[in-house]
């Protein structure tokens, strides 16, 4: 008798995983903004070496849900999870604080620090990301069309945090003097201190279903011997030196992340492919998701260029005084998370305003590869012709992040709703893993392609030279614009195996 109630506005635990994931991506994205910039300017590595180290860190960082999805399904819960994770990566701030502190003093430490720091960053985000976007769905009945709304809504939070970010650790960090990054790093810190302490202390009252029950807590069936503090510690501490080798071994012995992600990819459509207790139609809606999966990573391989190479061109080539104040150029990876913020309320307005002509989520996410591609031709004419060392006018860089933020909102949070949608409750958080696979694949690309910038220099792709700036940035035009022709042919096949 009360069905229409629960379909007015949206429960208050959205806005505490919200403010959760606010807070984190004010972490993680404050720190990736000056990341390759303490890399080249402070730690003097090459782009090259700089780009495959960002690559394979966020790579790494998209990897490690699958181990952390799994281990809150089974043993740990979202919550439990959620907390240790975000207090690991405030661990590995403040180890990259004592980095950028020491490293004129003690290069060799400071170079220790370094990939420890990183590699607590990946190993704490692995328990963070799948679980707390696993449970946004979970707020909500049943096929109850609020979720799209829902993640939108959860996606400002997301951008809210990524566009504060860069702006503070920017401020404080890069100034111009290399021994200033040690602050970003700081402030990253404090902010994951903050997701964690909202997490804590409002998760148990606000965080519920429809029916009441707290979400996230340990599975029933979860081993009494898996949540003994001791034994939690050591699985951390274990988990956490693993990922400090990944992130070390990729970066200085040999480059294994690629053949990893397969194997990984591999196992997990095993393990659920294989699940006799699953029916055929779950299992056909469970391929929707591996394919979809498949079309992003050309999406975020272009789109985490900004974190890589658009850092370099935003530093190098593009002209950023406003009177007599020189702007950072960390501060445009502020730009996608405002733009973010700014349209979100718009498309989930047009969505629901479409009603019966709304474009399946794969129509969507295809309409997303499209204005990415839109996005690199915009400033591919922006430096067309333009000689080298030239600067640009801020615009092209502007207008490249608006449209990206455009098809950033048609696909990740479409993206993130219908992994969530499609996916059996028991395989939820490792499905939601899948997801952020593909991005691993993709951050992992990025660095590669991003390797490939003509820094007065012509480098090559599949045959294809790059001399210039013009060259660089129609790869992507090519990469995205032949992948959302793709999908948009297959839109409608795989809107029907979706039931």
């Amino acid at each position: 008798m009360n069905q229409a109630t629960p379909q007015k506005g949206h429960p208050k635990g959205l806005y505490v995983l919200f403010a959760t994931e606010m807070w984190e991506r004010f972490n993680y994205y404050g720190m990736r903004a000056i990341l390759v910039l303490f890399m080249t300017k402070a730690l003097m590595f090459d782009k090259v070496f700089a780009s495959n180290i960002y690559g394979s860190y966020t790579g790494l960082v998209y990897l490690t849900p699958l181990v952390g999805g799994y281990i809150a399904d089974r043993y740990w819960g979202n919550k439990r999870s959620i907390i240790l994770g975000g207090l690991v990566m405030a661990i590995g701030e403040f180890v990259l604080f004592f980095c950028g502190s020491m490293y004129q003093s003690n290069p060799e430490l400071a170079a220790l620090l370094f990939f420890t720091g990183l590699g607590l960053m990946i190993a704490g985000n692995g328990f963070f990301k799948p679980n707390i976007s696993a449970m946004v769905g979970q707020l909500y009945p049943e096929n109850d069309k609020r979720k799209d709304s829902a993640y939108t809504v959860f996606y400002m939070g997301i951008n809210t945090g990524g566009a504060i970010g860069p702006f503070v650790c920017g401020f404080f960090g890069d100034t111009g003097n290399p021994a200033d990054f040690k602050w970003a790093f700081l402030a990253a810190g404090i902010g994951m201190l903050l997701s964690v302490v909202v997490m804590h202390f409002f998760h148990n009252k606000y965080v519920v279903d429809h029916n009441k029950n707290i979400l996230g807590l340990t599975p029933q069936d979860s081993p009494a011997a898996t949540r003994k503090p001791l034994y939690v510690f050591l699985g951390l501490l274990i988990f956490s030196i693993i990922s400090i080798g990944l992130i070390y071994v990729e970066a200085n012995v040999f480059s294994y992340l690629f053949y990893l992600l397969l194997g990984s990819i591999s196992l997990i459509a095993f393990l659920i492919f294989s699940d006799k207790t699953l029916s055929a139609l779950e299992k056909k809606k469970v391929s929707v998701i591996f394919v979809v999966s498949f079309f992003v990573i050309f999406f975020w391989s272009a789109f985490e260029q900004a974190g890589a190479s658009l850092t370099f061109f935003a530093e190098e080539q593009t002209n950023r005084t406003l009177g007599s104040y020189t702007i950072p150029s960390s501060f445009f990876q502020s730009l996608n998370s405002t733009f973010v913020v700014a349209f979100a309320p718009l498309f989930a307005w047009l969505w629901l305003k479409l009603g019966k002509y709304e474009p399946g989520s794969p129509a969507k996410m295809a309409l997303g590869l499209f204005l990415l591609a839109l996005g690199y031709l915009w400033i591919a004419f922006g430096v067309h012709n333009v000689a080298s060392g030239v600067k640009v006018s801020m615009i092209w860089l502007t207008g490249m992040y608006a449209l990206h933020t455009c098809g950033e909102l048609c696909l990740s949070p479409i993206g993130l709703s219908l992994v969530n949608k499609l996916a059996p409750i028991k395989f939820a958080s490792l499905l939601m893993a899948v997801w952020f696979t593909a991005n691993a694949f993709a951050n992992k690309f990025a660095g590669v392609l991003s390797g490939l910038y003509p820094d007065g220099k012509t480098t090559y792709f599949a045959g294809y030279a790059i001399t210039n700036l013009f060259d660089f940035f129609i790869l992507f035009v090519a990469m995205a614009g032949a992948a959302a022709f793709v999908l948009f042919l297959i839109a409608r096949k795989l809107k029907t195996m979706m039931d």
